[in-house]
């Protein structure tokens, strides 16, 4: 399985913290946000990597990751040229993939799990990890009967569940078919929870849920509370 980090975005919600920088190299207590989902991926056994970035910052990833070496993998890097959603930048990947498993993670993403057991279990289809959370309609929330994942709605008013959709995703190579087909949005962007969802529809979504923290870092309360979770880890 390759891993692939998406880091592109404006982080507008960042403001005036990311109009010199990308958002994904703010500070989450004592190291760089990317660092994390980095980690997340290495310490899942990855250890081919894509960086997704904006044009804009995209040569202070390369110094601050460098080939990856310092870390024992191979990092690559594509640079999506203007804001078209996670599963247009996600398409980025495609030739780089070769139709290989793919675990992807949004890179203002902070888990504590460990998902090593989860990509040599993985056998096709998609897998998606939730987390109860009090604020469900700033996410994807997933509506789950046993075992089953029925639906996935992207920040909905009156929430089906408090499950959110965390930012880290598997999927087959058919996950890049699947991209081909959709629309835009609203938000004129192709949307994850459509890709989700396409899953869903075959039958081929799997999920678990989380059992230790995760946090996005993508609001200053956020970013805060983010800090707060990897120090108090720390103390430990």
């Amino acid at each position: 399985m390759k891993g692939i980090i998406l880091a592109g975005g404006t982080g507008s919600r960042l403001h005036p913290l990311t109009k010199v920088t990308n958002k994904h190299l703010l500070p989450v207590y004592d190291k760089p946000m990317i660092y994390y989902p980095l980690h997340t991926l290495i310490d899942a056994g990855i250890t081919e990597v894509m960086i997704v970035s904006g044009k804009g910052h995209a040569g202070d990833f390369l110094e601050l990751l460098g080939s990856g070496s310092e870390f024992g993998i191979r990092i690559t890097y594509e640079i999506q040229d203007e804001a078209g959603g996670i599963a247009q930048a996600l398409g980025l990947a495609e030739r780089w993939a070769r139709k290989e498993d793919v675990a992807v993670i949004l890179g203002d993403n902070i888990f504590q799990d460990n998902f090593r057991k989860d990509v040599e279990a993985f056998e096709g289809g998609a897998k998606i990890f939730l987390k109860e959370v009090p604020d469900p309609y700033r996410f994807g929330v997933a509506e789950v009967d046993g075992n089953q994942v029925i639906g996935i709605e992207e920040k909905p008013k009156e929430p089906k569940s408090n499950n959110a959709v965390t930012g880290l995703y598997f999927y087959d190579g058919r996950v890049f078919d699947s991209i081909r087909t959709l629309v835009p949005s609203g938000r004129g962007e192709l949307e994850i929870t459509d890709v989700n969802n396409s899953y869903i529809r075959r039958g081929a979504m799997e999920f678990a849920i989380l059992k230790g923290f995760w946090s996005d870092a993508g609001t200053f309360d956020s970013l805060l509370r983010a800090s707060m979770m990897v120090q108090e880890k720390r103390a430990l």
